[in-house]
């Protein structure tokens, strides 16, 4: 292993002469220089030092000075900061230069140890600690998944799950991220028997622990939000994960602060079509069709799917309040009706209840079937979740919660369902009238092998709309998406190791709702 270069600069450099052994003895290549002016010289001849060590105090060019410099040849080098003075604008400035560290003197050679251990050999440590931590947990989680039998206990693998999933995005560990896949795998194939023992029971409410779920969101979750006298905001992200939530939640954290963190369910089909009519509506899907026939649109319907999600809403909170709610629904498909909408916010305060659907995350899953730029961008987990993350942070979505946060306007963050990044090929066959979702399907002349999907001969058990008399729904499970038999391998080979929903999955069915409280 290749040492580590520090360079230290400080004056009285030879009385350190005992720090530096020690360091070398650790494996350190410490030079030295007595001078900012020196310190400069050598950065511009060495280009491999890895940190600069950096007295405040000394004659000539301040460390200051030559911190100043020091960023001016090679802004990535970190320098830790080694002063006599507590003074605190000495530290904002030094911090505000970007400085990695700052060690007050007198130092001991550990506490200087410590701190290029952090600097430099951060990442190293990381990644041996999670993969041993990981390793200690792998079998307890196998445990649970192989017994887990509550919404409860599937919440605590899934948020156990993507815990470790987010741990081993910062290490350089991959044989680990192998494991941690192959134990998603089997979860999610102990999930789809759950879902497919249980989902039934739930909906017609024959069965202990039924959770929040698509249709009663708003009743068990929203509703108590909403006062008269005050606003609340709800911010739906079409197609948001949790683990994408986790990754954006530090984003926020400056502004908001996550005083309840939930996971609910979303209904099958997991599509904006069914779960996202659902949320509003209060109903399932064949309830709203029934009750609202002019509102709903089934798979055969032209035109589009989620067109009266307002009016469904409205009439839900009427439903549940016995009056008309003040409220405004504004539903984002493009960066310029963002920019509409922080123009506007001042008029909405005086609102209830303030809606806010904002449907990037959908569009980016779908486009990553599409684009090949895109499809670069995102070709795994790790990559999805980074691309969410600096979507956010520089989207006009995160100046609304500025907005918010200036007025300290509580905000509600959810969404309608998740997805879930496909790998397996199922082979379908049906007419032309069959939707063309990848992991559901609906028809009445279905073909397909039973074992490799979960299936509802009649729809109506699970409260979907039953179009023909000998209609049924299949559900795609794990990593699996629905392809025809004809043009097969084209087909397979374009929406492998795509992000897709509609179908039975952790990723897709536990998604987060979560109250933001202003700071």
């Amino acid at each position: 292993m290749n040492k580590f270069r520090i360079l230290w600069t400080d004056d009285e450099i030879d009385i350190l002469k005992p720090h530096i052994l020690f360091l070398q003895n650790k494996n350190y290549e410490v030079i030295t220089a007595v001078s900012g002016d020196e310190a400069i010289e050598i950065l511009h001849q060495d280009k491999n030092i890895d940190v600069v060590l950096l007295d405040e105090n000394m004659p000539g060019m301040s460390g200051l000075d030559t911190l100043q410099k020091i960023k001016q040849i090679k802004t990535s080098v970190p320098v830790i900061m080694i002063t006599k003075s507590e003074e605190e604008h000495i530290m904002d400035t030094a911090i505000g230069r970007q400085i990695a560290d700052y060690l007050i003197k007198p130092i001991n050679p550990n506490q200087v140890l410590l701190s290029l251990k952090k600097i430099l050999e951060n990442k190293k440590l990381v990644t041996e600690n999670t993969t041993q931590s990981y390793r200690q947990e792998f079998m307890e989680i196998m445990s649970t998944i192989q017994v887990a039998d509550s919404w409860k206990a599937w919440v605590d693998v899934y948020k156990k799950l993507v815990f470790w999933d987010l741990q081993l995005d910062v290490s350089e560990d991959k044989s680990m991220s192998d494991v941690l896949y192959a134990q998603k795998q089997e979860a999610n194939k102990e999930f789809a028997r759950f879902v497919e023992k249980t989902y039934q029971k739930w909906l017609h409410q024959k069965a202990d622990n039924i959770p929040t779920m698509s249709h009663t969101l708003i009743k068990n979750n929203f509703l108590k939000h909403i006062h008269s006298d005050n606003t609340i905001f709800l911010v739906v992200i079409d197609n948001l994960r949790y683990d994408q939530w986790k990754v954006i939640e530090p984003i926020l954290s400056d502004y908001y602060k996550a005083e309840q963190e939930e996971l609910y369910c979303s209904i099958l089909p997991t599509t904006t079509q069914y779960a996202r009519n659902a949320l509003f509506a209060g109903l399932l899907p064949s309830e709203i069709e029934k009750t609202f026939p002019e509102w709903w649109s089934n798979d055969e319907d032209e035109g589009g799917k989620n067109l009266y999600e307002e009016k469904l809403l409205q009439a839900n909170l009427k439903r549940l309040t016995g009056k008309e709610v003040k409220m405004s629904f504004n539903k984002i498909t493009n960066h310029n009706a963002t920019k509409k909408l922080i123009e506007n916010l001042p008029q909405l305060f005086g609102n209830s209840v303030n809606v806010i659907v904002y449907n990037f995350v959908d569009m980016l899953s779908h486009a990553r079937s599409e684009m090949e730029v895109v499809k670069e961008l995102a070709e795994d987990e790790p990559a999805y979740r980074s691309i969410t993350k600096s979507w956010f942070s520089h989207s006009p979505l995160f100046e609304v919660f500025k907005k918010l946060h200036e007025r300290k306007i509580p905000v509600i963050l959810t969404t309608d369902h998740g997805t879930v990044h496909v790998k397996e090929p199922i082979k379908v066959l049906g007419d032309k009238n069959v939707n063309t979702n990848l992991r559901y399907k609906q028809g009445k002349a279905l073909d397909y092998n039973p074992k490799e999907v979960v299936e509802f001969k009649n729809p109506a058990d699970i409260f979907l709309p039953k179009l023909h008399p000998s209609s049924r729904f299949i559900f795609a499970k794990e990593y699996g998406f629905f392809v025809y038999p004809n043009n097969f391998g084209q087909y397979a080979n374009l929406y492998k190791n795509t992000f897709q929903h509609g179908g039975i999955s952790l990723e897709e069915m536990l998604i987060p709702y979560i109250t933001l409280t202003p700071r």
